[in-house]
């Protein structure tokens, strides 16, 4: 292969960044030689109130005083219990950290409470309708069971908000500034301006330091440019919130808010420019794997979401194990035709049946791609920069037949049962072009986070052969970023669903 079969590092590495022009730690006024003047990090901060439990143990005892008009009904204790689990099991699930909605309160989660207990008690009157007829609940129980039940369901996650508020004004969470010099210093003094939101920054990260100035008179923040300066304001600040605040830049920072993810801060996109999301939309269907909530999360007002840049990595035993049983049956089944394929191969084209090309896949790992032969460069350097060879009319016809009908991608189910590539991925590409688009186009390089596949979503969306680059990576990057399990087998479903119209690459 040739020199540039190097991958890039993903810009953001901490490389280049410079030194810090500041300490990590806030400076105290008054000191000799570099007084530091601001707040001394409040190392107790770790300790945050946003645990469910509260929230859990509000829910299921809420349940206990509507069972009161359930008294003379048969089997009473299982059916409080049935009402206690069934109320457990019903509840929303979501990104709902104390410091993300400091301003949360029972109104706000009225609407969905209430509906959650109406369906808990209707589903309790049908089972007990269904095995004890003569005993079914009137309207009048129903009804009182849940008002009683959303009486009680009110008052305790009202009682939970309100200890989060009180914890979140007297204790804010510790948080690092992460964007531009000019965005993140607005949002830095947005914050402090308004310390009941629930979160204090204590550092403001970025890769252009110059021009940053205090955040307000007589209160100066550190300025970190290097990731080992994030690292240490991480541990010595106990922070525990990442606000990236500029989307303009973080496909420079990806691998500093990678380190400050792994670090085992919580990562938000907040978006500091109203414009920049003008439909706010709180599902973080682009970046985490957390459920998606009906309410906007708000911090000082500011618009935000969950980010977990480039940490998201579809995979584990369950996507190992389709890969394998898949491809180790399509091994068997196919077995008759890849040797007729060969057979025909070595005939119209000579020796040489399989093709073997360098291709980078997980990590920026490289690994040896199988195909069959349909085309044969001149030299190697045609191989390792030809973009490509679809309609070369050299090919011979059986050749030009096995691109149409994608026959000659079968071989990769060796690689995928080795373990080199998955059924589901984005398509590997070779180190020349990998290095190309990683610089040319922002994400290329995020979609080597996952294991590279024989299908993907970009190609049952007609992303196939000499098609836009551009529209791959963002394909690519939303599979990563949704994946599921299910959602590999209806790509295994759509892709071959459209082998029966191939079009060829």
């Amino acid at each position: 292969m040739t020199a540039e079969s190097t991958v890039p590092t993903p810009a953001g590495e901490p490389r280049g960044l410079g030194p810090s022009p500041v300490s990590v730690l806030p400076q105290r006024a008054g000191a000799p030689g570099g007084a530091r003047t601001g707040p001394t990090p409040d190392r107790r901060t770790a300790a945050r109130p946003d645990s469910t439990l509260p929230l859990l143990v509000a829910d299921g005892t809420a349940a206990l005083p509507g069972s009161l008009v359930l008294t003379g009904t048969p089997h009473q204790p299982l059916l409080t219990a049935l009402l206690v689990g069934v109320s457990l099991l019903l509840r929303r699930r979501g990104p709902h950290p104390a410091a993300a909605r400091p301003s949360s309160g029972v109104l706000d989660e009225l609407p969905a409470l209430c509906a959650r207990i109406a369906v808990v008690w209707l589903a309790l009157a049908a089972l007990v309708a269904a095995y004890a007829p003569a005993h079914a609940l009137s309207a009048r129980t129903l009804l009182a069971g849940f008002l009683l039940h959303a009486a009680s369901g009110c008052a305790g996650r009202g009682a939970v908000h309100r200890r989060r508020r009180t914890a979140l004004s007297n204790r804010p969470r510790a948080a690092l500034v992460v964007g531009g010099a000019a965005t993140a210093q607005g949002v830095a003094s947005a914050l402090l301006r308004h310390p009941g939101c629930g979160v204090r920054p204590v550092g403001i990260v970025t890769d252009d330091p110059a021009g940053t100035t205090g955040p307000g008179p007589g209160l100066v923040l550190p300025v970190l440019s290097t990731a080992e300066d994030a690292r240490r304001a991480v541990v010595q600040n106990g922070v525990r919130d990442v606000l990236a605040v500029d989307p303009a830049v973080r496909p420079r920072q990806a691998a500093l808010l990678r380190t400050l993810a792994e670090s085992g801060c919580t990562v938000w996109e907040l978006a500091a420019d109203p414009q920049a999301y003008p439909h706010p939309d709180p599902r973080p269907h682009a970046y985490a794997d957390e459920a998606p909530s009906r309410h906007r999360i708000r911090i000082a007002g500011f618009s935000c979401r969950p980010l977990e840049p480039l940490t998201r990595r579809p995979g584990g035993a369950g996507k190992r194990a389709l890969d394998v049983t898949v491809s180790g049956l399509l091994l068997l089944l196919l077995g008759p035709l890849l040797l007729a394929c060969a057979t025909v191969l070595r005939a119209v084209g000579g020796p040489g049946v399989l093709f073997r090309q360098e291709r980078i896949g997980r990590d920026g790992a490289a690994f040896t791609l199988l195909k069959f032969r349909t085309h044969r460069p001149a030299d190697e350097h045609e191989s390792a920069t030809r973009w490509s060879v679809a309609g070369d009319h050299r090919m011979p016809w059986f050749c030009r037949f096995l691109r149409r009908a994608s026959l000659d991608e079968l071989p990769q189910l060796w690689n995928v049962f080795r373990g080199d590539m998955s059924l589901v991925g984005p398509r590997p590409e070779r180190p020349y072009f990998v290095a190309q688009f990683s610089r040319t186009y922002p994400g290329y390089a995020a979609r080597h986070r996952a294991p590279a596949g024989i299908t993907g979503l970009a190609q049952i969306n007609g992303l196939r052969g000499d098609t836009s680059i551009e529209d791959r990576a963002r394909f690519d990057n939303a599979y990563i970023d949704d994946w599921s399990l299910w959602q590999d087998v209806c790509i295994l479903l759509r892709t071959a669903a459209a082998l029966v119209r191939p079009t060829g690459s």
